[in-house]
């Protein structure tokens, strides 16, 4: 049994030309058309896992992007569910989104808990404004971990962000 050089149609044995695109067939060994067909197999084979992973990173860096943007993180988690490159970055920016609602809670209970407590037991409003101020810092903090993330992403690397990146939420 031989193949087209050209088109990879099966060519019976005895046939000088190709059925499917008319291509001139030599007429290899058995033996070594065996061996190329194991050869070429197993090429493929070795090097399809890292061309699917650089495949699906260069195909879903947009949606990827899209996940470290807040809200916008169920775009890739809808459009974008079958892409191991675009979950893993998906579950970072789910993870980094949530982080923000919970802080910003906690923040709020803090201003205002912190708020009536300080003007009534000092009867000013200037310490109240500056524990605003080092509180919202932490907003800076997410920010520089949105860069991380997206960098990560246009990089096509799979890396996990400092502090919250190690925790899962999807699979």
């Amino acid at each position: 049994m031989a193949f087209c050089n050209k088109c990879g149609t099966k060519i019976e044995e005895g046939v000088n030309f190709c059925p499917s695109c008319g291509n001139p067939v030599a007429a290899p060994s058995a033996e070594s058309q065996t061996e190329k067909s194991i050869n070429a197999e197993a090429k493929f084979t070795s090097s399809s896992s890292f061309y699917d992973e650089r495949l699906d990173a260069e195909q879903n860096k947009a949606m990827s992007v899209l996940a470290y943007l807040g809200i916008l993180v169920i775009i890739p988690l809808v459009a974008a569910k079958e892409s191991k490159f675009a979950r893993f970055h998906a579950n970072q920016g789910l993870i980094l989104c949530i982080a923000v609602i919970v802080w910003t809670i906690i923040y709020n209970l803090l201003i205002a808990i912190g708020g009536v407590v300080v003007y009534h037991s000092f009867g000013g409003l200037g310490i109240v404004s500056l524990l605003g101020t080092l509180f919202s810092l932490v907003y800076v903090l997410f920010g520089i971990l949105v860069i991380i993330g997206i960098i990560n992403v246009l990089n096509g690397k799979m890396k996990e962000l400092p502090v919250i990146g190690k925790y899962r939420i999807l699979k």
